[in-house]
């Protein structure tokens, strides 16, 4: 069975799950996954094939016979769109018939430094004439519940979000979705999917969570942009990213990272799960 679906990052967080989701409907035989190192390859339940974005010649021949390919976000800010452009490329040459691109939830309007690069490679995508679809992915709700350890260690959450309200998914979450676009019968081309969870939560309204859930006292400090910035560096974050989160922060305050389409839990045919369930694993594991 040749493989026919292509997973880029598929040793990554998301692309691992994607994988998982697919696999429940789809047999291994049609499922390939991209990954820049030979080691990485050796866990796979599927067929692995080596390339890395920045290699034009490796990824054209890793998507031979390919009819649909996931073509995840780069996580290297700052060269995204370049290397984005090398697989949108060579997703042409091969003849794909569908790319299924993460994107940044209304990435066409959002105040976030993060989007540019995601629009510029929506533009790039529609101007190659490869059909595709855009999975405009909010934010994951573990980026901020993940923190849930430290907050309780502190006592406190920081950011500079203010009362600002995120519509968080798990990352598991926008992996059903994808599978869900991958393997539709209905025409996927042209659509774009604005992703986010059912519900929002405020950062005052996670510190009462984990204080609830944990039976220890934790609250949310607000700082000014630029403090929250420097705390970030502080704790070891290159100054580029924290400048990134802290500017992510001031977008999510406006209103950024809200949304209330319900596209997720319609791909994905149920709720999306609930930020609490979300945390409360999180803390439990």
């Amino acid at each position: 069975m040749t493989p026919t679906i292509l997973i880029t990052g598929a040793s990554g967080q998301l692309g691992a799950l994607v994988l998982t989701e697919l696999l429940k409907t789809v047999p291994a035989g049609q499922i390939a996954a991209l990954v820049r190192r030979p080691e990485a390859a050796q866990a796979l339940p599927v067929e692995a094939r080596l390339g890395d974005y920045t290699d034009p010649a490796a990824l054209t021949a890793a998507m031979q016979g390919i009819e649909k390919l996931l073509l995840i976000s780069s996580s290297e800010v700052g060269q995204r769109a370049a290397q984005h452009r090398n697989v949108i490329d060579a997703a042409k040459a091969a003849g794909v018939k569908l790319i299924a691109y993460t994107s940044l939830l209304h990435a066409d309007r959002s105040p976030l430094g993060l989007a540019a690069e995601h629009v510029e490679t929506e533009a790039y995508l529609a101007a190659s004439g490869v059909p595709h679809v855009v999975l405009r992915n909010g934010w994951y709700a573990e980026n901020n519940l993940g923190n849930a350890p430290a907050a309780i260690e502190h006592g406190t959450y920081i950011g500079a979000i203010g009362d600002g309200r995120i519509s968080g998914a798990a990352r598991a979450d926008y992996a059903a979705a994808a599978a869900a676009v991958l393997t539709s019968d209905a025409q996927q081309a042209g659509k774009v999917y604005e992703l986010a969870g059912d519900t929002s939560y405020s950062l005052p309204d996670l510190a009462a969570e984990t204080a609830r859930l944990s039976g220890k006292p934790v609250s949310y400090t607000d700082l000014p942009q630029a403090a929250y910035a420097e705390a970030l560096v502080q704790v070891g974050l290159p100054q580029g990213f924290a400048d990134l989160l802290a500017d992510s922060d001031v977008g999510a305050a406006k209103g950024a990272l809200e949304n209330n389409s319900r596209d997720l839990s319609t791909l994905i045919g149920r709720p999306t799960t609930p930020w609490q369930q979300v945390l409360a694993g999180l803390l439990a594991a």
